[in-house]
């Protein structure tokens, strides 16, 4: 779990959808009595009425729903991207719906009853990865506007510095002095704030990944 210092920074949100009221409010009072708060829906279009803003948490989803199920809408979340954890629960759970759930990315499959230890832990763990998803978004978002800031000179020279190419190589390329090249190659690492070649290639790396994707 995230240590209280780092999470005092983002508020701590748990959603719990679920069509049983009584269930809703033993939930409710289980996860405020740790010190978590709570946002309760008894169904998934009373959630998407309502779409909380979430900094960081997860999901707490019963699979029989009213409406829309919760696994059709742990497929929807995905498809939108959204990262939210979801932790399901279900009294009428089998292996092929659990199957389902976990392949499409659910953090957790519990059964009901549902043991409060297990809950809580499953929980502190999807807040905790969360937090790190989060965390890593942030750093994309900064990493990005930090290469928005470089030249079309300077971004040129960088994209061939993680490629692998020397100075010297770089240069004769270009048609540029080996010195002129290291002038634009160290703008782009300060402006960048890789402290090596290496950082530059990681941070390069991670920016072209979720491009990609």
């Amino acid at each position: 779990m995230r240590g209280k210092a780092e999470t005092a920074a983002a508020v701590v949100t748990v959603v719990i959808i679920d069509d049983d009221e009584a269930v809703r409010e033993a939930l409710e009072g289980l996860l405020e009595s740790v010190g978590l708060q709570v946002k309760s829906f008894g169904s998934v279009q009373q959630y998407i009425d309502q779409r909380p803003a979430i900094d960081v948490g997860c999901m707490v989803l019963d699979v029989r729903l009213p409406g829309r199920s919760g696994l059709d809408f742990q497929a929807e979340l995905a498809r939108c991207g959204n990262s939210l954890p979801v932790i399901f629960i279900s009294g009428h759970a089998d292996v092929p719906m659990s199957v389902r759930a976990m392949k499409a990315g659910a953090f957790e499959f519990l059964t009901k009853p549902v043991h409060h230890q297990e809950l809580l832990d499953a929980i502190h763990a999807a807040i905790a990865r969360h937090g790190e998803q989060r965390d890593q978004e942030r750093g994309l978002v900064t990493q990005r506007a930090r290469f928005d800031t470089l030249t079309p000179r300077e971004r040129e020279i960088t994209m061939m510095v993680v490629s692998g190419l020397r100075n010297k190589q770089i240069a004769d390329d270009l048609g540029l002095s080996e010195a002129t090249v290291k002038l634009h190659r160290g703008q782009a690492m300060r402006k960048m704030e890789a402290r090596s070649v290496v950082e530059l290639v990681r941070i390069v790396d991670s920016l072209m990944t979720c491009r990609a994707h």
